[in-house]
């Protein structure tokens, strides 16, 4: 069988094991591209696109790991340490 080209968020949030409501907002802040379709407006994501961010979220963390830096931001970290 071939490779659906486009994916439902529910099949992106199983996809990453997230909940819809995640993946719902990842594609909200653009940081994950995707299209609306049909009517009712609903959300497509390339099988491609969704290879490429996870390739690219390999790499941020990757270089976080290099920086000795957990990938969340500075503020929360330091909280942890007090």
């Amino acid at each position: 069988m071939a490779e659906r080209r486009f994916m439902t968020l529910g099949d992106v949030s199983e996809e990453l094991n997230i909940s819809s409501t995640q993946a719902y907002a990842l594609v909200r802040s653009g940081e994950l591209p995707a299209i609306q379709i049909g009517g009712r407006g609903q959300w497509r994501v390339e099988s491609r696109i969704l290879e490429e961010f996870i390739a690219q979220a390999y790499e941020k963390s990757a270089a976080a790991a290099r920086d000795a830096r957990p990938p969340e931001d500075d503020e929360n970290a330091e909280a942890g340490d007090q």
